[in-house]
């Protein structure tokens, strides 16, 4: 074999420059030996490079202190070992997804629990443990996309573990304290808090880190988890509209304030009287507010439908009532891998029980929550609400309108029917925006991105949320997937990136959609994904509990030159993927290539980025 040496030249990745010495082959050598050696060539300088990040991250000054036992003196080793390696031409996107990682570090933490009188590792959100978190400091708002990000960790123990705290823990049982920030009335589980989908966030781990004997332990914790909330956040009116569905408030659906609340406030008489077109602001549109509420004569005259000036007014949104379809089509997923399914009669009874529950829920959203000229998921007020008007719709689009498709709750041969509600996302009358996504539409006469709301602000949490949706939307239902449909995902994905600084990098609660630069609000917050957007969701590595995987990229083929994507515990086995346009510089013609590496051998490649790739792990075995 003949080898060429190029010369010594620069390479920049992340602001950081790197002489690099590339060996290329001659055109009589195998292009296989060209893919391994710039294998491991990428996998040393992804190393290197986010050595040489961590370093800088933590080196930041005025930052919020570890939770955990990760910190300056030993995180760049764990992050090193842990975390799924990752390099592309894009500098930006490559440093953020670092600084993530880095970020979710800090959240990891031990908790000694005094009640259960055992170690805990749990993921915090805000740093410190807050009036309105569990006693351990973590929050239950954000955990499903905690699951959804820290699931790509090579060690297992991390979500066995918080799960093991919600499901069955002390956080199962203990109450919620209710100090000053509780703003309800209704005594739940510090498990039930805020709403969540932990248990898809379960089975979105399990299909990287299957372990069938931990899974039959925490089975039946996850079927009490959701009799719970079936139990309290149900609607319960026969005669509603509404009857059987879910219900939550605003803040407990992890969204202070929003205009589907507001629209059912102004309609609604006796108690919430004081709520009018021309007043509301006064009384729901920020924390400021509420304290004039708690002083109005309808507050006086109606205690009960306040709690310190919040309205208990409950709101059947198509966010949680996608939460409890993805939870409880877990349980049926979950159940059909029970080592016992073939022969007892219970748990293929339960296997059926939850598949008929979850398909009874996609039903109601479906039936209930889509307006057919509005082309879009709205919310409706509860029910059976005591105080304010019932089962009214708010007409306005609402980004938690996209949540169904976030769990794939739409059937494949209605998709004609739905997916006009994807007109908005690209649409500056819709969600489309400057600096990135708002949460309302902008066309709506009550936007508004200034408040401490969700009228309009963005929020990185329900970026999380619509991103992924929309890449199953175009994965799972659009029968011809356009460049511009990719450019329009990459698009927000870059803006989110973008909102992370230039200097010191963030990552904090709420942005401004029409001209914001960065995030405001807290520092370093785990409250949303960045790493799950880019392995899942643009670069499509799917996971499944069977013994496979699958590759689809939505990145469009103008936008890099290459990405690196490895050191990725899958079933057991390193998985490294590695596309590049230019494999070999001194050679003319095509050369663009999407090669997958298991457990260090090269087991599929194609010549499309824009391809799906199915490598089957059973065929790989000797």
């Amino acid at each position: 074999m003949i080898f060429s040496k190029t010369p010594i030249r620069p390479f920049l990745i992340g602001g950081v420059s790197f002489f690099l010495l590339s060996f290329f082959l001659s055109c009589s050598t195998p292009r296989k030996l060209v893919y391994d050696n710039e294998l491991k060539r990428l996998r040393t300088m992804s190393e290197n490079v986010l050595g040489l990040h961590v370093d800088e991250f933590n080196n930041y000054t005025g930052r919020p202190a570890s939770d955990g036992p990760f910190n300056a003196s030993n995180n760049k080793a764990f992050l090193v070992e842990n975390i799924p390696l990752f390099a592309s031409s894009d500098d930006n996107i490559t440093k953020v997804y670092n600084y993530r990682w880095w970020m979710i570090s800090k959240h990891l933490k031990e908790y000694d629990d005094i009640e259960d009188q055992k170690k805990y590792w749990v993921v915090t959100e805000f740093f410190g443990i807050k009036p309105w978190a569990s006693l351990s400091g973590a929050i239950t708002c954000p955990a499903g996309h905690q699951f959804y990000d820290v699931r790509w960790i090579r060690d297992p123990k991390f979500l066995t573990s918080y799960a093991d705290y919600f499901m069955k823990g002390s956080a199962s049982r203990l109450n919620q304290r209710e100090n000053g920030n509780f703003l309800t009335y209704l005594s739940r589980p510090e498990s039930h808090h805020f709403s969540s989908w932990m248990i898809d966030g379960v089975e979105a781990f399990l299909k990287i880190h299957p372990n069938k004997t931990w899974l039959r332990d925490i089975l039946p914790h996850l079927e009490s988890h959701q009799q719970v909330w079936d139990s309290l956040f149900t609607v319960a009116e026969p005669h509603s509209k509404t009857d059987g569905m879910y219900k939550v408030l605003d803040l407990y659906d992890g969204m202070e304030f929003s205009l589907s609340a507001v629209l059912g406030l102004i309609e609604s008489k006796g108690a919430y009287n004081l709520y009018t077109h021309e007043s509301w602001k006064d009384y729901y549109l920020g924390w400021e507010t509420t304290n004039r509420a708690a002083q109005s004569m309808e507050a006086k005259e109606f205690p009960t439908a306040y709690r310190k000036g919040y309205p208990d007014f409950y709101l059947v949104r198509p966010s949680v009532n996608a939460y409890a379809y993805g939870n409880t089509r877990s349980l049926s997923n979950l159940y059909k891998l029970h080592e016992n399914l073939e022969r007892d009669k219970v748990v293929q009874e339960k296997v059926k029980i939850y598949d008929q529950r979850a398909k009874a829920i996609q039903g109601n959203v479906l039936n209930v929550l889509w307006n057919e000229e509005d082309e879009f998921f709205n919310s409706y007020s509860a029910g059976d609400n005591p105080f304010g008007k019932a089962d009214y719709e708010a007409r306005v689009r609402e980004s938690v309108g996209y949540t169904p498709w976030y769990f794939n709750m739409i059937p494949s041969h209605e998709n004609h029917k739905y997916e006009k509600a994807w007109d908005m996302f690209s649409s500056p009358r819709g969600f489309y925006n400057n600096a990135g996504m708002t949460t309302a539409e902008r066309q709506h006469p009550y936007y508004n991105e200034q408040a401490y709301a969700w009228n309009g602000r963005g929020w990185p949490f329900q970026n999380s949320i619509v991103y992924k949706a929309y890449a199953n939307y175009l994965r799972q239902y659009k029968k011809d997937v356009l460049e511009t449909d990719r450019e329009l995902l990459y698009d927000y994905i870059q803006k989110l990136a973008h909102m992370h600084g230039t200097t010191q990098l963030n990552i904090g609660e709420w942005y401004i959609p029409s001209n914001g630069e960065t995030f405001g609000g807290e520092q370093d917050y785990f409250h949303s994904t960045f790493p799950d957007i880019i392995i899942e969701d643009l670069l499509g590595f799917k996971a499944y509990h069977e013994d496979k995987f699958t590759i689809s990229p939505l990145l469009p083929e103008d936008k890099w030159d290459y990405f690196f994507l490895g050191n990725l515990r899958y079933h057991n086995h390193d998985v490294d993927i590695i596309w590049k346009k230019d494999w070999e510089p001194e050679v003319s013609g095509e050369q663009s290539m999407l090669c997958v590496w298991v457990d260090k051998k090269l087991v599929q490649k194609s010549s499309k980025l824009n391809t799906s790739l199915v490598i089957d792990l059973d065929n790989l075995k000797p």
